[in-house]
């Protein structure tokens, strides 16, 4: 029964949240807004909103839009940069999980001496602790996937070493999150899908892993049922606006989860894979190896009844059998469309499988720590074998 939470992000959450930015208390007065290196932030209107209410709250702006879908760690080292030759005294990160995970690492670099890897507890980073408070974050999320805009965790990849991995800082929770599904309606359909299945297996793996509790579950299997019965509505039909905010509410819950409970290994393989594919997205690899990962641990019998609650949860409510998880799961990923993503077409090839496994194991080793059953590189390796297509 024991857990240990802390979340001191201020939520704004509800759909036209964003117009009351302005009333909110800043904590500085010059802000670097990070946007991605896309053109949507920018086409649909929500750059020019979030910086007229930072002017209706008397702050000076200036925009850094380089950040890629999987963050590089010389994106963050840059605008890290930008923001110390501009005297920001805060960040404000405008768009999806890698924009929020970039601003947070952003953050910490520019108040810190060295390179970012320098501080990175994992794989080749030097595990430094950071000297400075890194700068004061605000979050805005367009997206309804990573529950970044309320966790103090920092998702970045070294491109020179194939490196994706968390850093996480208690100093890192955004002091205000603006979750708006209005800004959320433009997202494609299968993006949508992308983002809330990742918004789903937070709550998932925080359901089986072994630091799960009762406030982690409290959270974990509400998120899960508002995400799994509402997401596929709402890739039908993305101007549905209730069915985006159950969605973006499963979401915000799921970043929750991770700061009272804890992933499992099913992170730390897609990693692994994206950090050597650049250009797979980051749910669509979480949605890859969902099937053969959860048969891996329900053919183990870790958790068995935990399991059948969450069949219940996604609308299986005759569910009496573990399995019946993977049969709603498989059913709301074809109702999605995304049942038949493929590895291939990312350039994934099965003689890269070990690599991977090991890598997923020396750069984020500590998710496999909380798993309910050990998984060995063969293991990691047949769970990539049976997802490939």
């Amino acid at each position: 029964m024991s857990f240990n939470m802390y979340v001191p992000t201020r939520v704004l959450f509800g759909t036209g949240q964003l117009s009351n930015l302005h009333t909110q208390k800043m904590p500085g007065k010059k802000a670097m807004i990070v946007i991605s290196s896309g053109k949507s932030t920018r086409s649909n209107g929500y750059l020019a909103r979030a910086e007229e209410q930072l002017k209706l709250a008397g702050i000076e702006t200036v925009v850094f839009d380089k950040v890629q879908a999987n963050p590089l760690k010389s994106t963050v080292m840059a605008g890290a940069s930008f923001a110390k030759e501009n005297r920001c005294d805060f960040i404000v990160a405008l768009g999806g999980g890698s924009c929020m995970d970039a601003a947070k690492a952003m953050a910490v670099m520019a108040v810190n001496d060295g390179d970012y890897w320098d501080y990175i507890p994992s794989g080749s980073g030097k595990g430094k602790a950071i000297a400075n408070k890194p700068l004061p974050v605000v979050a805005i999320t367009t997206t309804a996937g990573t529950g970044s805009e309320t966790d103090p965790g920092a998702v970045v990849t070294n491109e020179e070493k194939h490196e994706k991995t968390g850093f996480v800082h208690d100093d890192l929770f955004p002091v205000l999150a603006i979750v708006d599904p209005e800004l959320m309606l433009t997202v494609p359909p299968k993006y949508t899908a992308y983002q809330g299945f990742d918004a789903l297996f937070h709550s998932v793996e925080g359901y089986v892993s072994n630091g799960a509790n009762l406030m982690s579950d409290m959270y974990a299997i509400t998120a899960i049922e508002n995400i799994s019965r509402n997401l596929a509505i709402a890739v039908r039909d993305g101007n549905d606006i209730e069915e985006r905010e159950k969605v973006a509410f499963g979401n915000t819950l799921s970043g929750t989860v991770m700061c009272v409970g804890r992933c499992t290994s099913e992170h730390s393989l897609e990693h692994a894979m994206s950090a050597y594919h650049q250009e797979l997205p980051h749910g669509a690899g979480l949605i890859m190896i969902s099937k053969a990962y959860f048969t891996h641990f329900i053919d183990k019998h870790v958790c068995d009844g935990r399991f059948v609650r969450m069949a219940k949860a996604m609308g299986m409510e005759d569910a009496k059998e573990p399995m019946g998880f993977i049969t709603a799961l498989v059913k709301l990923q074809e109702d999605c469309g995304v049942a038949d993503l493929k590895m291939s077409d990312y350039g994934i090839r099965p003689e890269e499988f070990e690599t991977l496994a090991k890598n997923a194991r020396d750069t984020m080793g500590g998710l496999f720590a909380c798993d309910r059953s050990e998984l060995s590189i063969e293991d990691c390796v047949a769970i990539y074998e049976a997802s490939y297509k």
